[in-house]
């Protein structure tokens, strides 16, 4: 993929500034961008942080109809080649405002799109949130997720032995989603109704082709 430029969109439902969740998918993003350097491919990042789309996102729950500033996350979502999404952690799940922002999503955005996830919480208790909340929603909404995930407690941003472990994490899911990325290649953009109708069309004709 020497010479390609792989657009990649960070998703961070942070809910506070500064936000541990906007740290951690800044450190994420800058491990993937290493690793996919390292094998030649030139990276293109953008961020789309939900606190400030969370009224827009509500909106068009109520009204399906979305707003021009979240139309235009959707069509930063639409166009990457892959997504990195980090949540904030509440009682083992992820944080409504993340969840709800995946409801409002146009369908078929995520069919495909290889996915590093990451989550926040103030201990490890929450740990789990990447593997029983995470993982299924993105499943199913056909993403192809990565094997690993990173979960970063409170004291993972402080102490210094912490911090290094932290460090490896991030440096071994970034390179196995490196490598999800490269070889899924640029991302083929999903259109179902279209889809369906040259399927049908297909049928009428009885050329089964």
């Amino acid at each position: 993929m020497g010479g390609v430029t792989t657009r990649l969109t960070i998703i961070t439902g942070g809910l506070r500034e500064p936000s541990s969740t906007r740290m951690l998918a800044n450190r994420l993003e800058a491990a993937v961008r290493t690793e996919l350097a390292g094998a030649g491919v030139m990276v293109e990042s953008s961020f789309v942080e939900l606190r400030p789309l969370g009224h827009a996102i509500i909106d068009a729950m109520f009204s399906g109809f979305p707003s021009a500033p979240l139309e235009k996350a959707f069509a930063t979502v639409a166009d990457a080649d892959g997504v990195i999404a980090v949540t904030p952690a509440f009682n083992a799940s992820f944080s409504g405002l993340f969840k709800s922002f995946f409801d409002v999503l146009p369908e078929e955005t995520l069919s495909d799109m290889p996915i590093l996830m990451g989550a926040t919480g103030g201990t490890e208790r929450h740990s789990l949130v990447l593997e029983h909340a995470l993982r299924p929603m993105f499943s199913y909404l056909h993403a192809l997720v990565s094997s690993r995930g990173v979960y970063a407690a409170t004291d993972d941003f402080g102490a210094q032995a912490n911090g290094a472990v932290l460090r490896e994490r991030i440096a071994a899911a970034a390179a196995d989603y490196a490598r999800l990325v490269q070889g899924c290649g640029p991302h083929r953009k999903r259109d179902s109704f279209t889809e369906d109708a040259t399927a049908m069309e297909q049928l009428l004709r009885g050329d089964g082709t």
